[in-house]
């Protein structure tokens, strides 16, 4: 697993684990597939944005692919 600050690591399909807004505080975990990249930056220290297949949007904590 790699963290999910640079955004040529993450593509479209890809299985990640991302925080939501509302969990930024807890780190709560939600785990999908990536459908967009939000981000427009090469890096972010927070972690990529992401929009997920299911419609979520967080940054990206973790990659699983």
């Amino acid at each position: 697993m790699s963290e999910g600050t640079r955004r040529a690591d993450i593509s479209p399909g890809l299985e990640v684990s991302i925080v939501l807004k509302q969990d930024q505080r807890t780190g709560k975990l939600t785990q999908g597939i990536v459908r967009d990249i939000l981000t427009k930056s090469a890096t972010h220290p927070h972690g990529i944005k992401v929009r997920l297949e299911n419609g979520l949007v967080g940054r990206v904590k973790s990659l699983h692919g």
